[in-house]
């Protein structure tokens, strides 16, 4: 499962640009799940080391939800608005709060890929930034960042919305940096399919051209 997060308090443009990426990996076969912060009640990170002692986090609120999907989910795609030139608040609480599921496990978000949105009401209003931010929760639980590459998709996706949803799903340079980087993306998961077939000794679950 290819769980896609979003961190985005509105219905807008970025709920609606990671569910066109989250239908493209539907598309080349992969299952997907969202968890929007849209009308959640989740509460910023307390650092109070409740987690590292007791394994699970203190604050029983609607983040309990996503716990489980984070073990479970094979790959991650973090979208999040661009707030005052970085990532939105709820973004970040949410990767702060993960900090609880880290606790438990380790490893438990160790080589698997992620791939991340930005959206932006200005066209240069700190999409590579936001986008640095979430690679950087990627590298520091030793996850595989994975960019759309050279060319116009450098770190990840970004979007210039005109802080409207039809601006977001209208920019045909967002769009074009979506698709490289879902390709990259979806190639990444397969290769990592075949690298666990191989060591099984198994059988590949990836079909020739399906990424």
């Amino acid at each position: 499962m290819i769980l896609g997060i979003c961190g985005s308090p509105r219905s807008m443009a970025t709920e609606h640009i990671l569910g066109r990426a989250l239908q493209m990996l539907e598309e080349r076969g992969f299952e997907t799940e969202l968890f929007s912060v849209r009308g959640r009640n989740i509460s910023p990170c307390r650092h109070c080391d409740y987690c590292l002692k007791n394994k699970h986090c203190v604050i029983n609120d609607e983040m309990q939800e996503l716990y489980p999907l984070l073990g479970r989910a094979q790959g991650f795609v973090i979208a999040t608005p661009v707030y005052n030139g970085s990532m939105s608040a709820q973004s970040k609480i949410v990767i702060d709060r993960t900090r609880a599921a880290l606790a438990a496990d380790p490893v438990s978000l160790r080589h698997k890929p992620g791939m991340a949105i930005a959206v932006g009401g200005d066209r240069m209003g700190g999409q590579e930034l936001a986008l640095q931010q979430i690679h950087s929760f990627f590298i520091l639980n030793g996850m595989i960042p994975v960019s759309g590459g050279f060319f116009g998709a450098n770190l990840g996706a970004t979007f210039w919305s005109r802080d409207t949803l039809e601006g977001g799903m209208q920019d045909e340079e967002g769009m074009r940096s979506l698709r490289k980087t879902v390709r990259r993306f979806a190639e990444t998961l397969a290769w990592l399919r075949e690298k666990e077939g191989a060591k099984s000794g198994g059988p590949v679950a990836v079909k020739p051209g399906s990424v």
